[in-house]
C-alpha cells in the first residue's frame, strides 16, 4: 500500500513538473516584454540578447512623457487618455453585454420559443463574421449617424458583438441549474423577479464572471473597429501603440514593451481578482455530484 501510494506521489510530482515547465514556455513572451520594458536602446537591440542588464524606469517615464529629437523639451503624452479610453469602453461595454446577454440567456432557457435553436443559431452567426466583412457597413452607418468618434458608438457597437457571446455561455450555465428548486420557490410565493435575483444569479456567479473575463480580453485587444471609428479623443491603448511603431529615429522597442507591460496590468488584475470564480466557471457542469 505505501509503495502504491509513493508511485502515486510520483507521478503527481512528474505532472506537476510537466504542467510547470509548459506554463513557463507559454509565459516567457509575456516574461521577455516585461524584461525589455525595463531595458535601455542599446540592451533591448543588444545580438545575444541580454538577460541580464541595468534595469531603467525610463521607458514608463517616456510611455506619459517623451522628449522629443528635434526641439531636445520633454512634453506629456495622450497615453493616459488612451488608457482610460480602453478601460471605459472595454469595461462599459462588456458590463452591458453581460446584463443583456443574462437577461437573454434567462429567457431562452426558462421559456424557450418555437424554433428556438433556430433563433440561438442566427444570433451566433452575427459573431462568426469576420469585422472585415462587416466594417464598411458599420464604418458608413457610424458617419451617417454622427457616431464616428464618440464614445458611446464604438461602446454600443463592442456591446452589439459581445451580446451573442454572452448569451450562448451564460445560457449553458442556466441549463446546468435545477429548475426543481426555482418552482419550489414559485410555490412559496417567491416572484420571477425574486426567483432569478436570489435564487439563479447567486449559483451563476462564477460563469458570469468567466463570461466577463473572456468578454473583456475580446474587447481588450480588439484594434481594427478602434482603428477606423474612434477619433483623436476615443483613441484606445491598441491603436495608439500601432502609431508609435514608427518614431524620429525608428521603432523604439523597450518603450513598445513598456506599453505593453502597462496594457497587461488590468487584465492580469481583474483575472487575479476572479480567479476562484473563473476556476469554477471553465470547470462548471463537468463535475457531477
Amino acid at each position: 500500500m505505501a509503495r502504491k501510494y509513493r508511485e502515486i506521489g510520483q507521478a503527481g510530482w512528474g505532472h506537476t513538473l510537466f504542467a510547470g515547465f509548459i506554463g513557463l514556455v507559454y509565459f516567457f513572451p509575456v516574461f521577455w516584454i516585461i524584461l525589455t520594458a525595463f531595458k535601455t536602446r542599446p540592451d533591448a537591440l543588444a545580438v545575444p540578447p541580454k538577460l541580464f542588464f541595468t534595469p531603467t524606469w525610463d521607458n514608463f517615464i517616456g510611455v506619459f512623457y517623451r522628449a522629443s529629437i528635434t526641439t531636445g523639451t520633454s512634453q506629456a503624452t495622450d497615453m493616459g487618455l488612451y488608457f482610460f479610453n480602453s478601460i471605459f469602453i472595454a469595461f462599459t461595454s462588456v458590463g452591458l453585454a453581460l446584463i443583456v446577454g443574462t437577461l437573454a440567456s434567462y429567457a431562452f432557457s426558462r421559456y424557450p420559443l418555437r424554433g428556438n435553436d433556430i433563433y440561438l443559431f442566427i444570433i451566433l452567426t452575427t459573431r462568426m463574421m469576420p469585422p472585415i466583412v462587416v466594417i464598411i457597413p458599420i464604418f458608413l452607418m457610424f458617419r451617417l449617424s454622427g457616431l464616428a468618434g464618440s464614445y458611446w458608438g464604438i461602446i454600443l457597437l463592442y456591446t452589439a458583438f459581445n451580446i451573442p457571446f454572452s448569451i450562448w455561455l451564460v445560457k449553458s450555465f442556466f441549463d446546468e441549474l435545477n429548475p426543481e428548486i426555482e418552482d419550489a420557490a414559485r410555490m412559496d410565493g417567491a416572484t420571477e423577479r425574486r426567483v432569478f435575483f436570489n435564487f439563479c444569479i447567486p449559483q451563476i456567479l462564477a460563469g458570469l464572471s468567466a463570461t466577463f473575463v473572456f468578454g473583456l480580453i475580446l474587447t481588450w485587444n480588439e484594434f481594427l473597429f478602434a482603428l477606423l471609428l474612434t477619433g483623436v479623443e476615443t483613441r484606445t491603448v491598441p491603436v495608439a501603440m500601432a502609431r508609435t511603431l514608427g518614431g524620429e529615429v525608428g521603432v523604439d522597442y523597450g518603450l513598445l514593451a513598456a506599453i505593453v507591460t502597462l496594457f497587461l496590468i488590468p487584465i492580469f488584475f481583474v483575472t487575479f481578482i476572479l480567479q476562484n470564480q473563473l476556476l469554477r466557471g471553465v470547470t462548471f457542469g463537468t463535475i457531477k455530484k
